[in-house]
């Protein structure tokens, strides 16, 4: 008895020594993209175990930092502050690329505006235009629906859209990119923001100066709000990390990113 337990421990020591996990924690805009490739990935590489969260980009990047993730989603580049705080507890965070996107403003399906300039958006963003006859909608209260304060995609559109002005303090803060659509869907007179990957039937995407995010204008930098998608490391990846970094930028990986209705960088 005593041989055959012992044989058990070394085999359970083997299991944890040698099987991976890798944990993926932040974006929920960069996270249709994570879990899809967590899934072909664990497919083809059945010894690996990955567990994808979302919470927002500052979540993931702060998990990163306190090292209880290996890899930070980010829908905006990391910031001075979050590198200090890194390499504070002997950190360093590396960027890799792993999409393009456009942040796409969008409204009620029933909404007959099917374009808005950038200072439209602005003004109806920053309390200045309340109704949608302003811009040349019917009359009809504008309800504004943001995302909180957590989100990289929040972050983005404040400097993208906003020139970094306060969204109206009576938008309605929302946690994911799918809550955004699910209220956007139910509620008549909203207008919000969400990554390109998130565009749906049950929606409708407005252009901006008359140009509608897609491929090509995002990827010329056409769209206004056009941005890069991360994910972070803790320095230069290595071993399980390193091959599912490489897989997601690799041409299959990349392919995800286009199914999932972002914009691959090949």
């Amino acid at each position: 008895m005593k041989k055959v337990l012992a044989v058990l421990a070394v085999m359970l020591f083997a299991v944890n020594v040698f099987a991976g996990k890798i944990v993926l924690e932040g974006s929920t805009t960069v996270l249709p993209i994570a879990q899809r490739a967590a899934e072909e990935y664990m497919d083809a590489n059945s010894s690996v175990d990955i567990t994808v969260r979302g919470g927002g980009s500052g979540v993931g990047i702060n998990s990163l930092v306190s090292g209880t993730c290996d890899i930070a989603n980010a829908s905006r580049a990391i910031k001075d502050s979050e590198i200090q705080a890194a390499a504070s507890k002997g950190r360093k965070p590396k960027a890799f690329v792993v999409a393009m996107d456009g942040i796409a403003v969008i409204v009620n399906a029933g909404n007959s505006v099917s374009n808005l300039s950038k200072k439209q958006v602005m003004d109806i963003y920053t309390g200045k235009v309340t109704n949608w006859y302003e811009v040349g909608g019917k009359n009809e209260k504008i309800v504004v629906v943001s995302r909180d304060s957590a989100s990289g995609t929040f972050e983005s559109f404040g400097e993208l859209a906003l020139n970094k002005q306060k969204v109206v303090s009576s938008a309605l803060m929302q946690a994911s990119n799918q809550a955004i659509v699910t209220t956007i869907s139910k509620t008549p007179g909203a207008i919000g923001y969400v990554g390109i990957g998130y565009i749906s039937s049950q929606v409708k995407a407005v252009s901006i100066d008359g140009v509608a995010a897609d491929n090509t204008t995002v990827l010329t930098g056409k769209y206004p709000y056009s941005r890069p998608l991360f994910m972070y490391t803790n320095g230069e990846p290595k071993g399980d990390v390193k091959n599912f970094m490489d897989f997601v930028l690799s041409a299959d990986g990349q392919k995800i990113v286009e199914e999932e209705g972002f914009v691959p960088l090949q």
